[in-house]
């Protein structure tokens, strides 16, 4: 048998390994890769959450601006409306 007939198994396997390990040491940095795309997609949701909040909040403050004006707008309209009052004296 020659050499390299006889180590070519044994070559074979080192290349498998080697294909496998690879595979293996990919996975690894998918999985980091993975967990950075997560955590961040996390830190987003967070600030929208936050954001969507704020947004709700203004929105009632808004809200209640608009019942006092309206509320204001229907003061003045009685005034305006009201009989003029004759000066005394």
């Amino acid at each position: 048998m020659t050499p390299i007939k006889q180590h070519q198994p044994t070559a074979r396997m080192l290349g498998l390994a080697a294909v496998v390990a690879l595979g293996l040491a990919s996975c690894a940095t998918y999985d980091d890769d993975f967990a950075r795309v997560n955590s961040r997609l996390d830190q987003l949701d967070t600030r929208v959450q936050g954001a969507a909040q704020s947004a709700e909040a203004a929105n009632q403050s808004a809200q209640q601006a608009n019942q006092r004006l309206d509320q204001v707008e229907s003061r003045i309209q009685q005034l305006e409306t009201a009989p003029t009052r004759t000066p005394r004296g």
